[in-house]
């Protein structure tokens, strides 16, 4: 089975998307393109196995206050880093009301994700198609839902098949315990209403996708038309991130 998380101190989420297979049975290229949690916890040890993957591209999908009160990553001019904020509309998570459907209440907010980030959402998918040589990495705070989604529609548009994009969404239930304890680090006195805190069953993106294949016709159709993915950027994407 192949690993997927890279164990870092400090970082939680680290993982490689490299080794899902498309449906015409090329392979996304390993160690191409990461995914992650903030990569403002970035120091010491974590900072220099964070080097020596190679990166050359950061794409911070966090809200610019975010990256302003938890840090980007060090020293950005070492990269190519570009902070696109997809989501609009924020909300505290530690706050759900535990009384209601969480997973439709998370699909609903992707929903609004969708309609209101699509220009954050067509230049992040770009600059991953165009980046310079090197690996590139994609984030937001958790490496859960706003990196879920972005991760989704790269695979989506890579061509691997549904069950293999809702599993990987689903691999940050391991890291979930970590994510919660960092929660109540940084929020000392406050009280989280919500018990299923950085959970990501694979429900949700299956909700996701479904709305979206009832609103567009389909994911494909979704980031192609609405988004306005063009085959080129297709093309390219699938020339970079898929072996031959």
């Amino acid at each position: 089975m192949t690993v997927r998380h890279i164990e870092f101190e400090y970082l939680h989420n680290f993982r490689d998307l490299g080794g899902y297979r498309s449906t015409d049975g090329r392979t996304v290229i390993p160690g191409a393109l990461y995914r992650s949690d903030s990569l403002g916890k970035l120091r010491g040890a974590d900072w220099d196995r964070f080097l020596a993957l190679g990166i050359r591209t950061v794409i911070d999908l966090r809200y610019p206050w975010e990256a302003d009160a938890k840090g980007r990553v060090p020293e950005p001019h070492r990269f190519t880093y570009a902070n696109l904020s997809i989501e609009h509309r924020p909300y505290d998570q530690a706050q759900i009301d535990p009384d209601i459907d969480p997973w439709r209440y998370l699909a609903d907010r992707f929903a609004e994700v969708t309609e209101d980030g699509v220009e954050e959402i067509r230049q992040a998918i770009e600059l991953i198609a165009d980046a310079e040589p090197g690996p590139t990495v994609f984030h937001c705070t958790s490496g859960k839902d706003r990196t879920g989604l972005i991760a989704a529609f790269v695979l989506t548009l890579l061509d691997v098949p549904e069950e293999e994009i809702l599993a990987d969404f689903a691999l940050t239930e391991l890291a979930t315990e970590r994510l919660a304890a960092d929660w109540h680090t940084a929020n000392p006195g406050r009280t989280m209403r919500w018990p299923a805190y950085g959970r990501a069953p694979a429900t949700i993106m299956e909700l996701v996708l479904a709305d979206l294949r009832a609103r567009h016709g389909s994911p494909t159709a979704y980031l192609t038309d609405h988004v306005g993915i063009t085959p080129e950027t297709v093309t390219r994407l699938r020339a970079r991130l898929l072996t031959p």
